[in-house]
């Protein structure tokens, strides 16, 4: 069992926040704290003092979260620098046991950008509305490339084409459910 003098940030995309931080305190002793309210706070502070901000995208899986980060490792040419599995993790014996090879955090770095992502809770998982996660390559070739990629086993949903602003541009749901855009502006957009 965890001990008291524990405290762990909860970053989740999770309706019910804080609800899942109530279930961590109770079931592993520990406090938890909503940390996506508390770093929305944070920005707020950072940006008084004119520092910079970035944005990252985080994405929630199904159970695939390890699979998925080791297809966008080798598609975007990044590095996973950090997967920790609920198994892993202070506490790990409390957990049901299919739960602890789950993601509970997940790091990649590629082209100067970091993607995060984890497993959703057992039977919270919700497939992605409202956002795609936008990759601006260098190249027509590169563009090609990713697209295909995500494509093999994914959902095309605009095929990879000339428009009036990019040389290449197409949209793709890849084989774990993330909506991405994939852009080269090239001269169209000069």
């Amino acid at each position: 069992m965890v001990g008291p003098d524990y405290t762990w940030a909860v970053a989740t995309n999770h309706k019910n926040a804080a609800v899942v931080c109530h279930l961590l305190t109770e079931a592993f002793g520990f406090l938890a704290y909503d940390a996506s309210a508390v770093a929305r706070r944070s920005a707020i502070k950072q940006d008084e003092k004119d520092a910079t901000m970035q944005v990252n995208a985080y994405l929630s899986f199904n159970g695939n979260c390890a699979e998925a980060f080791q297809f966008y490792e080798k598609t975007l040419g990044g590095t996973i620098e950090f997967l920790m599995t609920h198994g892993e993790a202070p506490g790990a014996e409390e957990l049901p046991a299919g739960w602890r090879n789950m993601v509970m955090h997940a790091r990649l770095a590629a082209g100067g950008q970091v993607l995060l992502g984890s497993d959703s809770p057992p039977d919270d998982y919700e497939k992605p509305q409202g956002i795609t996660v936008s990759l601006q390559v260098d190249s027509a070739a590169e563009a090609e490339r990713i697209f295909d990629a995500f494509a093999d086993g994914g959902t095309v949903s605009m095929p990879m084409e000339q428009t009036f602003w990019a040389e290449r541009f197409g949209m793709v749901t890849d084989r774990f459910g993330t909506p991405w855009m994939i852009n080269f502006e090239g001269n169209a957009g000069a």
